[in-house]
């Protein structure tokens, strides 16, 4: 069941890629005051080509070829106009520091500008409707949780997907309910095509007989793990149980993938040698105007397999521990340090960590020992995210709007771990290219967790 269109990415670039020609053809139009002759768009189209691979892929970055859920398209305004902002600022720094194409488009330009800003924005905003415009099939919803209501919310409120939830109902209440006249009757009436259900429910399990004759009216059955993933990107974890960490989570050897991603991780620390040097020294001088404490600290963090490994970090804190209520008080981040975190500066010491195979720059963060033993007690599987190694950047770091900090944060934590469990199971290098790409954006725009 494909609620979630796959094609819809690539519908989305080549409805870019058209936008932006049809933007020059009228760029040139409105410039010469005449239809644009052939050779003089060519000309133009060559070097303009290459700023429409790049601004597709600020795109991506940006995260524009996303799923579009609802929370998605109320920010989606605003997205489009600040990437293609940025894209112009490209544009104008590439033909004028790469005069080589023959053309000076000044005048093109800048007219380019108005017109593709506003074709672009308009096709991304209005123009993308065309892809809820499909019949949306009827189906019902058999969940419980706020992982059903998430899912009953998000389904019906948003006309991209293909279907439509008519009938809802909590599980945990079923026992209050005729199976017979108020399920499965309804089934027939409403001319539901497909039911979501949530086969760990024990009220559900001992009602499953009564869809077995269903199966010859076509209908058909979906797992509402399944559906939460594929549109949240996270695993539901009140929904899960000990059978679907045995199915999806494998430690088996993957030895094309272990071997390139260690690889990645050894070229990439290599090549973070040099910045490293620089912020050290940088680090360094900024530091002896402050304080004459050390520059460098060691944390201890529970990595791979539940070790306790040490990750390096530039000092930002007065302090190294305030566990002491007293020091606690007088603890506070330095005009330095607050410098080094804006600028992300901080944890580049952590690419030695990389090298030396404590970490890679791809997976779960590692968390505290102190709070590790605290989660352990409270969530349920929180030692499974300790199955692989831990990375300088995750895809929880990525998708989660309100992370946990240093402090004890259940229900934060809770929504972390379902992140991290959809990386485990999920894990490639594709997906980790995708968080790479992601975390340079949100770097470079300082938004980060």
């Amino acid at each position: 069941m494909k609620v979630v269109n796959r094609q819809e990415p690539w519908l989305l670039l080549i409805g870019d890629v058209l936008v932006f020609v049809a933007s020059l053809w009228l760029t040139l139009f409105f410039r010469n005051k005449e239809m644009p002759a052939e050779a003089i768009f060519l000309d133009h189209l060559w070097p303009f080509s290459i700023l429409f691979v790049v601004w597709c892929g600020v795109f991506f970055i940006s995260g524009l070829y996303e799923k579009h859920t609802t929370s998605f398209k109320r920010h989606l305004p605003i997205r489009v106009i600040k990437t293609q902002i940025f894209n112009i600022f490209l544009a104008v720094a590439f033909f004028y520091f790469v005069p080589y194409f023959g053309i000076t488009p000044k005048a093109v330009l800048f007219i380019y500008i108005a017109v593709s800003l506003t074709l672009i924005s308009l096709w991304r905003i209005y123009g993308q409707k065309i892809f809820g415009l499909a019949v949306r099939e009827r189906a019902l919803l058999l969940g419980r949780g706020k992982e059903m209501t998430l899912l009953l919310e998000e389904i019906n409120g948003n006309p991209r997907y293909g279907l439509e939830f008519v009938l809802a109902f909590d599980l945990d209440k079923i026992s209050e309910i005729n199976f017979e006249s108020e399920i499965i009757k309804k089934i027939q009436s409403q001319n539901i095509s497909v039911v979501v259900m949530d086969l760990q429910s024990e009220n559900l399990k001992k009602n499953l007989s009564h869809f077995y004759d269903l199966l010859f009216s076509k209908i058909r059955f979906v797992n509402i793990n399944s559906l939460y993933e594929d549109i949240f990107d996270r695993v539901p974890l009140s929904l899960v149980g000990y059978d679907w960490f045995l199915e999806n989570v494998s430690l088996a050897s993957r030895p094309v993938y272990d071997m390139a991603k260690r690889t990645i991780d050894l070229l990439l620390a290599v090549l973070f040698m040099p910045v490293l040097f620089v912020a050290f020294t940088l680090v360094w001088l900024l530091k002896k105007l402050e304080d004459t404490r050390p520059i460098m600290i060691w944390q201890a963090r529970i990595g791979y397999n539940g070790a306790v490994i040490k990750i390096a970090k530039f000092r930002t804190w007065l302090y190294d521990d305030a566990g002491d209520e007293e020091l606690k008080k007088k603890n506070h981040i330095t005009r330095i340090g607050n410098f080094m975190r804006a600028l992300r500066i901080d944890e580049l010491p952590q690419a030695w960590n990389v090298l030396k195979g404590d970490l890679s720059f791809i997976g779960p963060r590692p968390e505290l020992p102190v709070l590790v033993k605290k989660y352990e007690a409270e969530i349920p599987y929180y030692g499974v995210r300790h199955l692989i190694k831990p990375g300088l950047s995750g895809w929880a770091q990525l998708r989660q709007v309100n992370p946990p900090k240093h402090d004890p944060d259940y229900n934060e934590t809770k929504t972390k771990l379902s992140y991290d469990l959809f990386y485990i199971k999920n894990r490639s290098l594709v997906l980790d290219l995708v968080i790479v790409l992601k975390t340079i954006k949100t770097v470079l725009s300082r938004s980060g967790k």
